[in-house]
């Protein structure tokens, strides 16, 4: 396991070496190797020398694997984060039930891939600092954000969102919940319901080259996740409290300086997810 650590640059430094300092740092190269002239932002262990261990599975456009790398926000995120550090990516891919249980087991440093910031998750792993609002979303045609005009319509969502319960009161029969959000658009795009109700990026991947309007869903009482969308963060091995806490600050320099946001614009999704508000778990 190596340790890094972070070093101290003299203040008679020329411009010269400073700007090739700064080069050095900025990221790995496109074979993902880092610079010997590197400086980590921060002291941390990682499982294997020299590299950031990432369980990943697919779920564009939040993690993909392409040509042997992470993509999608969440391996843009992990790539800035990796490159401050002077780490090259590993990436693990396994089954989307194998991943907290790969990092429980110190098999991966962190993983990707939308993880809900839950109570009960946390019992086994830990969080980072949240990355972005995964927000509901209202797709139609006619472009609806309001949910009060979702009355008298016939209504499709995907279970095992936390709107299902708040919206099944709300809507009553005329709510359809579907195993996945492929089933679900699949009946949108057909007519056979008029509104889906997803996920913000699931809904713009899934209707990109259509003419069906994905929207946020405008804040609404009696549907809590409308009003504080669940929270996103990094799963991080319980054993490792130095790699949590470099993590939360170069997160935290990512919010500030709008790194989070653009990523985010990126790939489909809205620059508002990146406002995350307190960190806090579901449940």
């Amino acid at each position: 396991m190596k340790q890094h650590r972070p070093y101290f640059v003299a203040i008679a430094v020329t411009f010269a070496s400073l700007t090739s300092l700064l080069a050095a740092c900025g990221g790995s190269s496109s074979s993902g190797e880092v610079s010997a002239d590197c400086v980590p932002a921060h002291q941390f262990s990682t499982i294997a020398d020299g590299t950031l261990t990432v369980a990943t599975y697919d779920l564009p456009p939040f993690s993909k694997m392409e040509r042997g790398e992470i993509t999608g926000v969440e391996g843009e995120i992990v790539k800035t984060i990796a490159a401050k550090e002077c780490l090259t990516i590993t990436p693990n891919a396994v089954a989307a039930a194998a991943i907290i249980p790969t990092v429980q087991a110190g098999r991966a440093d962190l993983a990707v891939g939308d993880w809900y910031r839950t109570a009960a998750r946390e019992e086994v792993i830990s969080f980072s600092d949240p990355l972005y609002i995964d927000q509901m979303a209202l797709i139609s045609k006619e472009g609806y954000t309001k949910i009060s005009d979702l009355q008298g319509k016939t209504v499709g969502t995907v279970d095992g969102y936390l709107w299902v319960d708040d919206m099944k009161q709300y809507l009553g029969d005329s709510l359809k919940v579907y195993p996945s959000s492929l089933n679900m658009n699949q009946d949108l795009q057909a007519g056979r319901i008029d509104v889906g109700i997803d996920s913000f990026g699931s809904g713009a991947l899934n209707n990109k080259d259509s003419d069906i309007k994905v929207s946020v869903a405008e804040p609404f009482d009696g549907v809590a996740a409308s009003q504080e969308g669940a929270q996103a963060g990094l799963p991080v091995q319980k054993s490792n409290p130095e790699l949590l806490a470099a993590l939360n600050a170069d997160l935290a320099e990512m919010h500030a300086n709008g790194d989070i946001a653009r990523i985010l614009t990126e790939n489909g999704l809205e620059a508002s997810a990146a406002d995350v508000g307190e960190p806090r778990l579901i449940g």
